[in-house]
């Protein structure tokens, strides 16, 4: 297959606005991989799978780059300059599938009922106006990275939901979307509650709402990589992946089951999210952000496939693209198939 560079993969973008479980770790020779991540709690599978040395004893030599929305990381994986990433679904990552670039092989962060998950904001300008429930966002400004984002998604399945509308702006970058909260320039916004929690205790923003009353199981991010990977390292991408769930797996023991010290994960992934806090302040943002990431990076294909059938509704990518152009499901159990 061609490679591409970051011209290439997004002007591929500009035309829309393993059933049995995953096998055993390759030994790649300490084979270099980038991974792409975000700076957030939801990511820590990642950041767990290299401080405790997982991604080392799956032959992986590990560097990460830090994004700041999905979509850039998408163009990333096309062009090669990443190889596997964590992040949600986007209409770019979708078109880049369609092309033969970019392979879906894993699921991570979910909403799993009885366990907090991501909300619906209001801006304190608007929450003092009388937007105090999602409903009353209906003719106000709704924040979104990019159109055909995870953040557009969420606003337009409960605008749906509640008979609603509201005019997306996009904004790009998080930090940017928490500045024009703040400000009063958008009205309403969803996020992970990591960010949610403390921005609404500040005062700042309010909470209105929970995504998961209006998209339940939600598959909020996956794992994925080129196209080329998937179908021709795949000793490589079994490693990545093996080591990848091992981190999950304790994340999940600290943080949800309370099997093992989460004051020991914190600190872990205080390395890498809230850096610019000191540990105390940075904790409890973090333990906020505790959410479901998917035992065996096992993929609802279910809502993968809900998500898929929006964007197509929306125009914002291809109606001819199919679940088998976007996911290999030959990697990781696969839920709702």
């Amino acid at each position: 297959m061609t490679k591409l560079n970051r011209r290439k993969a997004l002007a591929l973008m500009s035309g829309t606005a393993a059933a049995a479980g995953i096998g055993a770790p390759a030994l790649a020779s300490n084979k270099k991989v980038k991974v792409g991540a975000l700076r957030f709690t939801s990511h820590s599978g990642s950041f767990v799978a290299f401080e405790r040395g997982y991604f080392a004893e799956a032959g992986l030599d590990v560097e990460f780059e830090f994004f700041q929305a999905a979509q850039p990381m998408a163009v990333a994986i096309a062009s090669g300059d990443v190889d596997y990433a964590v992040t949600a679904i986007s209409g770019g990552l979708i078109s880049l599938a369609e092309k033969g670039a970019i392979k879906v092989i894993g699921g991570a962060l979910s909403e799993e009922e009885g366990i907090d998950g991501q909300k619906f904001l209001a801006s304190d300008a608007a929450f003092q106006a009388g937007v105090t429930t999602p409903k009353d966002l209906d003719g106000k400004r709704f924040a979104v990275t990019q159109a055909g984002s995870s953040f557009h998604y969420m606003g337009s399945k409960m605008a749906a939901a509640e008979g609603i509308e509201m005019s997306f702006v996009p904004l790009q970058k998080v930090g940017a979307i928490i500045g024009a909260m703040k400000s009063g320039q958008v009205d309403g916004w969803s996020i992970v509650p990591h960010i949610a929690k403390p921005l609404a205790g500040s005062g700042a923003v309010h909470i209105i709402g929970n995504v998961a009353d209006y998209i339940p199981n939600y598959q909020v991010t996956t794992v994925f990589t080129s196209a080329k990977n998937a179908a021709e390292e795949r000793e490589l991408t079994e490693g990545f992946l093996e080591g990848f769930s091992r981190g999950v797996d304790d994340y999940a023991a600290a943080m949800i089951d309370k099997s093992a010290s989460e004051d020991a994960m914190v600190d872990l992934i205080h390395k890498y999210v809230y850096t610019d806090r000191p540990r105390d302040k940075a904790a409890p943002s973090i333990i906020n952000g505790t959410m479901r990431l998917n035992s065996g990076a096992a993929l609802n294909v279910a809502s993968v496939q809900d998500q898929l059938s929006w964007f197509q509704s929306e125009g914002l990518v291809d109606a001819g693209i199919t679940i088998d152009q976007l996911v290999d499901s030959s990697y990781v159990e696969t839920i709702g198939a």
